[in-house]
């Protein structure tokens, strides 16, 4: 079977570039007053190890270096003349490592902006032609005009193409904080539709200019107005200053981190750019990858003709299914499975909210995808032992289809009732991440799969006799990047089954009280996440550095207007009542979670 194009490849799933190559180059001790493309020749060997990190970190599509290799800024170092033999070199280099990878390894062809804008037109091809050339010649797929910086720059980069309309060429501009060029070009003007008779990019791209937090809006934006998949290679954060070197701080965890929001967002292929490295692509790769086959493999279940039977009415599943459908508020306190196997302060803590009236002990499976105690297991002993119902998270990490069909069917032996469906982490932010994501399918898909069960048959399409009675719930982001994505999935979750739903913590109730106005015809029970803050750190960390998290600057304020642990503390659970007294005539009730632990603080909020 024949490679697919590049631009086929983009279509069958995120796609992962290589890391900076001028980076890798200064970490093995070349100084920066060298041309860095003329290492081509003069040192292919380096080149190419650099080339083979990437590619051994999981890379898809390695980049030439050939940034700026163009005549004019080759003849600053007396190289015009080598201008071809650089570039093909470059493209050589690459498509060695990649074809040895024994997996589809792309080559792009790197060519950075020119040193102005000034020639003439001719000239400006000439220039760009000479590149373009040689470095298909030496292997090249395709061509990624790099850190454009300007609407203009753009435009005579797609000019050029226009004689060469058989190479396919991504065009990729340099966005900084801001949102703009530096020119001060904003992306509506940037992705703008090129002029008639110019020839289409096969994709669009960022790169450079800005960290991952900093392209986050600009990718946001350029989801709505590209026309055509897009590439986002940020920087490693905003270099900083140290013993006179420019140093990156951005660990490869944080750029993972965005690389999901990107993917989230619509991305179609992340990467990295000045100040990235080997191990910031490897951790990329093990962060978007699982969402990837997540996102594509949805769950398949039989449509043989099999007799449904009538699922046991919803009020008679469980006492918190009772409430909900009685329209009582609950609660709900969220305890973390610990990581050895003695249960027993858990189940005293379970015993405690119990005796002050907490509907349900919440059970999360693997958060953060870290490695602890069964939470079937937990939950089971929980309902025996402290006489209090649970909700049990159920991930799609860690099993296949059979074995979560299976942990179902146990969760209805053990009379486990309330099953919460979550996607799940992927394996690379726990503790072993080396560990295999299995992802089979999503929360959408499990969620169709207890729904059958419900209805006494399994995935195989055989009867089961009796049917299952779970009450099947789904996690909900009221501040999810991507609004338009949450609300789609959340009515396909809805559609699939879906019965009750709870947030993500919430600390912004405006912000919830504007999602709710969104997803209130779909008529099931929401229940609200609740966090409450122990700390003016802790808020801060939240604040910035765990994506996702929105926590507005009132709630900063307010956890910063007390000194000492005890009276932010005091201040967090203020907050965290607040929120709750906000939002509790639209909502079906209360998910608390216990920082660090300690019940006693989830019990302060519920007031109980």
């Amino acid at each position: 079977m024949s490679k697919p194009t590049f631009a086929e490849h983009l279509q069958q799933g995120v796609v992962v570039f290589d890391g900076a190559m001028g980076t890798e180059i200064y970490r093995h001790h070349v100084f920066t007053n060298r041309c860095f493309d003329e290492l081509n020749l003069s040192d292919p060997k380096l080149i190419e190890k650099i080339h083979q990190s990437y590619c051994d970190a999981g890379a898809e599509v390695l980049t030439t270096n050939t940034f700026g290799a163009n005549r004019e800024t080759l003849a600053k170092y007396g190289l015009a003349e080598q201008t071809a033999a650089i570039n093909r070199a470059g493209a050589q280099i690459a498509r060695k490592v990649a074809d040895a990878a024994g997996r589809p390894v792309f080559v792009a062809g790197s060519i950075g902006p020119l040193p102005n804008l000034t020639y003439s037109e001719s000239d400006y091809c000439s220039l760009i032609w000479e590149q373009v050339d040689a470095l298909m010649e030496g292997g090249a797929d395709f061509i990624i005009f790099e850190t454009q910086p300007s609407r203009k720059a753009i435009e005579m980069c797609a000019a050029a193409m226009q004689a060469r309309r058989e190479v396919p060429f991504v065009l990729s501009a340099a966005v900084y904080e801001d949102g703009e060029t530096a020119s001060g070009e904003n992306i509506q003007r940037l992705l703008a539709p090129l002029p008639e008779g110019f020839p289409s990019p096969i994709a669009w791209g960022f790169n450079c200019g800005s960290g991952p937090h900093g392209l986050l809006s600009a990718v946001e934006q350029a989801i709505r107005l590209a026309n055509g998949p897009l590439i986002v290679q940020p920087n490693a954060g905003i270099p900083k200053e140290v013993e006179h070197r420019r140093i990156y701080l951005c660990s490869p965890e944080y750029l993972a981190e965005y690389g999901k929001r990107y993917v989230n967002l619509g991305a179609a292929a992340v990467g990295g750019c000045c100040g990235t490295t080997p191990d910031h692509i490897r951790a990329l790769c093990d962060a978007v990858k699982p969402l990837v086959r997540a996102r594509i493999k949805p769950v398949v279940v039989t449509t043989e003709p099999v007799a449904l039977k009538e699922p046991v009415p919803f009020a008679e599943r469980s006492r918190f299914a009772w409430r909900l459908a009685h329209k009582q508020w609950v609660t709900s306190v969220e305890l973390v499975p610990p990581r050895g196997f003695d249960l027993r302060d858990i189940i005293d803590k379970s015993k405690m909210l119990h005796r002050h009236g907490v509907d349900a002990i919440n059970i999360p499976d693997g958060p953060r995808a870290s490695s602890r105690i069964s939470p079937l297991i937990t939950a089971d002993r929980i309902q025996r032992e402290a006489m209090i119902e649970v909700i049990l998270h159920f991930c799609c990490r860690d099993r296949n289809l059979i074995g979560m069909q299976a942990d179902l069917l146990a969760c209805a032996a053990c009379d486990i009732r309330n099953i919460l469906f979550v996607t799940g982490d992927p394996p690379k932010l726990g503790n072993y991440p080396h560990a295999t994501g299995v992802f089979d399918t999503d929360s959408i898909g499990m969620v169709a799969v207890q729904k059958r069960l419900n209805q006494g048959v399994d995935l195989g399409g055989q009867s089961i006799d009796p049917p299952t009675a779970a009450v099947i719930g789904v996690g909900l982001d009221p501040t999810a990047i991507d609004q338009k994505r949450e609300l789609d999935r959340f009515q396909r979750k809805v559609e699939a089954g879906a019965e009750f739903a709870i947030t993500q913590p919430v600390f912004d109730p405006d912000a919830l009280l504007r999602f709710l106005d969104k997803v209130q015809h779909h008529g099931i029970p929401i229940i609200a996440g609740i966090w409450p803050l122990a700390s003016l750190r802790n808020a801060t960390f939240l604040k910035n550095e765990v994506p996702g998290v929105v926590i507005p600057d009132w709630v900063l304020d307010k956890m910063a207007s007390v000194s000492s642990r005890e009276d932010q503390l005091k201040m967090g659970i203020e907050i965290a009542r607040y929120s709750v007294e906000r939002i509790r005539d639209r909502v079906a009730g209360i998910q608390v979670s216990a920082p660090f632990g300690k019940a006693a603080i989830a019990l302060e909020v519920i007031g109980a």
